[in-house]
């Protein structure tokens, strides 16, 4: 993760919300932000889990704080945007990182039923869309807001009602930018490919890790930091002119024209 100076500053008095923010990808989010001097609020169905990431981080001297909150719950997230502007005066970026990814999901529409679709799009298309309408107006008059939603390389495949779901994250994507661009408001996502975190390491056989890096442009392991570092430069300054794209971080594994 890249750490020059000037990029320790880009956030600096920036309020910035991650969903999924208690585990993995959102815990990362969450930490690089406060790093660079954002005051993180990192938001997870898991009250406990977000609470205990907090004091982790808080421990290392970042300002941030866990609220609880399931994003496919328009109450709930109106209440918690009402809570985060009347603490910090309002919100400048978002980060829209829950999501349902099991192998539950990575299977046939049938196997799923009709139920548990429902609750995969009700978290992974409604959640990011019910988010973004409630940062919009916390964000409007802000200088420089922003938002990522997290979509997946199996959009660009559509074999499971998984990727479907992260497909219709980069419609949205791409409504949202147009919607939200006069209130000086970009929206856009990124796309990870296979990226070796612990839990891919355990969860993952041996020969599905290899038949995807068999498959990639870039013949090593996609990192942690890969996903971060994109998502971290989408939310800078640095692309104030970047509005309504998906960046793909796959190493080439998802690369079309």
């Amino acid at each position: 993760m890249s750490t020059g100076k000037s990029e320790e500053l880009e956030h600096q008095g920036k309020v910035a919300l991650v969903t999924g923010g208690a585990r993995g990808f959102g815990r990362a989010f969450g930490a690089a932000l406060a790093v660079r001097g954002a005051r993180v609020v990192l938001a997870d169905i898991d009250a406990d889990a977000a609470a205990a990431t907090a004091a982790e981080l808080r421990a290392d001297g970042a300002s941030v704080e866990g609220l609880a909150c399931d994003v496919a719950d328009e109450e709930q997230v109106n209440l918690m945007v009402q809570q985060i502007t009347a603490s910090h005066g309002g919100l400048d970026l978002l980060v829209n990182n829950a999501g349902l990814h099991s192998a539950a999901f990575n299977k046939p529409s049938e196997e799923i039923g009709v139920a548990g679709i429902r609750r995969l799009f009700d978290v992974n298309v409604m959640g990011v869309l019910i988010c973004s309408l409630a940062a919009k107006a916390a964000m409007r008059g802000r200088p420089g807001g922003a938002i990522v939603n997290i979509s997946s390389s199996a959009a660009y495949a559509n074999r499971t009602a998984y990727g479907v779901s992260k497909l219709a994250v980069r419609g949205l994507t791409a409504s949202l930018a147009r919607e939200f661009a006069s209130d000086g408001i970009r929206v856009n996502a990124v796309a990870p490919g296979l990226i070796f975190t612990d839990t891919i390491r355990k969860e993952l056989p041996a020969a599905e890790a290899q038949r995807v890096l068999g498959q990639q442009i870039l013949q090593r392991e996609g990192r942690e930091e890969d996903v971060v570092d994109a998502v971290l430069h989408l939310l800078s300054s640095r692309a104030s002119f970047v509005t309504g794209e998906t960046v793909r971080v796959t190493g080439g594994f998802a690369l079309s024209l």
